[in-house]
């Protein structure tokens, strides 16, 4: 009876012992329960650590087709049995320079391809066959366009476009039609939402969240000395989307900073006087502004010829044609936030240089119809570079594919990470089709001093316009777009996607 008392006794204390410690974790078991759930919790803020090492494919200058007979001016579409793809862009009206931008871009891109001879997709070898949809920056021309382009010339993919109304259309067609949409060049976060994700569409471009919270990051972590700043930018989703970013970004990084106004404009202004008579007498130290062609342009200038010299901290006020016109002093301390460049010297590779060439000469020595001979086309950097880059990781999702059905393009690009030429990385966050990306940040300084960047002869970007100096690389960790929590195939997932 003791022995079975003393049995009872030493079981019934492993069992509390096991009560314990399932009840009551030790210690260091509940420290290591909290630092995971303090990690979990990290994942979904900005300085999440990357989850990338090694690219799945990465864009290879050596496989480059000859070049040398490249003219954005003389495309011809290739016969036989083609993958086609529609431009949807601003062709003609106020917005048509972006379109001509867009076009360059991607004839570049479908040319080298082309040249080699096609991506073998459906069992054989098929090129590039491309078609110029004119939205003219109108919704109901985007949709009478999108919806030709499918039914009538049986497109691929739809891809676009400058104008986040016009994009939100394009990804509406691209979703009745099950066809792959590609956006390579609108921002508004909102157009992969609860409300607008669809499966089909694909957000390859930055988002106005990661652009205005990354120059906040400059500003607040790495440059850390203006401090008062005013925000004018265009007045849609997109221009304030760019302004929210930017609030956002200087409470997360640079909460001593102070916003001392704040104004939006209506779309292909040409009179920016009262509302920079109201920068000068904010005390601004520096403008924060998103405006793109030919808003950006026009703002400059007459900033410049009101004797305004502030700072304007921007990502599209690097037009070359503009630049060139304001002059040296003009475009001196402008601050540009660029999405495909990388910090640093621009040529850090063999490759780079080639791609570089194959663009520069023929733009040298080819191109001689306008707007494809003028300044604006010299260099394939900054947004032609991103958008060209974009293009090539649509291809390469093809190639890996070995297919046009959008199903299994789909698979593919769902958590693809691409390596652009000049080593940037990309990654498409497979729950809501954003794409992932870090951002140069750049000072604009005079011809002589562009040496830092232009480190290739003529050792200059542009001969009459301040031009990228100095530059320092945003981390992509510190840039994460949002995640809609509505969207219910994010639920659970941190802020990479995973």
């Amino acid at each position: 009876m003791k022995s079975f008392r003393k049995s009872l006794a030493i079981l019934m204390g492993i069992f509390l012992l096991f009560a314990m410690a399932v009840y009551s974790p030790s210690p260091a078991m509940a420290q290591k329960a909290e630092k995971k759930a303090q990690t979990a919790k990290a994942a979904t803020k900005s300085d999440a650590v990357e989850t990338w090492s090694k690219p799945n494919a990465a864009f290879d200058a050596s496989k480059m087709g000859d070049m040398s007979g490249y003219d954005p001016a003389k495309w011809v579409n290739p016969e036989g049995d083609t993958i086609k793809i529609a431009v949807v862009w601003p062709h003609s009206g106020p917005g048509a320079l972006n379109g001509e931008l867009a076009w360059a871009c991607v004839t570049f891109a479908a040319y080298d391809i082309n040249q080699r001879g096609g991506i073998l997709v459906d069992g054989k070898k098929k090129k590039i066959a491309l078609f110029k949809a004119d939205s003219m920056s109108k919704p109901d021309q985007a949709k009478k366009i999108c919806e030709r382009m499918v039914l009538q010339e049986k497109v691929h993919v739809l891809l676009g476009t400058s104008g986040s109304n016009i994009q939100k259309i394009i990804n509406e067609v691209a979703s009745k039609y099950k066809v792959i949409g590609q956006n390579i060049g609108a921002l508004s976060d909102e157009l992969q939402d609860a409300t607008n994700f669809n499966r089909y569409s694909f957000m390859s471009s930055d988002t106005t969240e990661s652009i205005g919270r990354g120059m906040a990051y400059y500003y607040g972590q790495i440059r850390k000395k203006e401090k008062k700043f005013y925000i004018l930018c265009q007045d849609y989703s997109f221009g304030r989307g760019m302004a929210d970013g930017f609030k956002h970004g200087l409470k997360e990084y640079y909460p001593e900073a102070q916003i001392v106004g704040e104004d939006y404009h209506k779309l292909f202004l040409t009179d920016f006087a009262p509302y920079l008579e109201k920068i000068k007498a904010s005390g601004a130290e520096v403008v924060w502004t998103g405006d793109w062609l030919p808003d950006a342009g026009n703002l400059l200038k007459q900033s410049r010829q009101m004797g305004i010299m502030l700072p304007f901290a921007n990502l599209f006020l690097d037009e070359p044609n503009m630049l060139n016109e304001i002059g040296v002093e003009g475009t001196k301390g402008l601050v540009n936030i660029k999405h495909f460049d990388k910090a640093g010297p621009a040529f850090n590779s063999p490759g780079m240089i080639k791609y570089y060439k194959a663009w520069n000469d023929g733009w040298q020595k080819r191109w001689k119809t306008a707007p494809y001979d003028s300044p604006l086309f010299r260099h394939p950097m900054g947004t032609l570079g991103h958008w060209t880059q974009q293009v090539y990781w649509l291809f390469s999702v093809m190639e890996r594919a070995k297919s046009t059905d959008p199903e299994k393009i789909i698979k593919v690009w769902e958590g693809d990470t691409y390596q652009y030429v000049n080593g940037r990385i990309i990654k498409m966050r497979p729950c809501d089709h954003k794409a992932i990306q870090g951002f140069r940040v750049a000072e604009w300084v005079p011809p002589a001093d562009q040496k830092v960047s232009m480190n290739i002869p003529p050792y200059h970007w542009y001969e009459n316009a301040s031009n990228i100096g100095p530059s320092w690389e945003i981390p992509a960790g510190k840039v994460l777009p949002l995640m809609d929590p509505k969207l219910d195939r994010c639920v659970g997932k941190n802020a990479w996607g995973n």
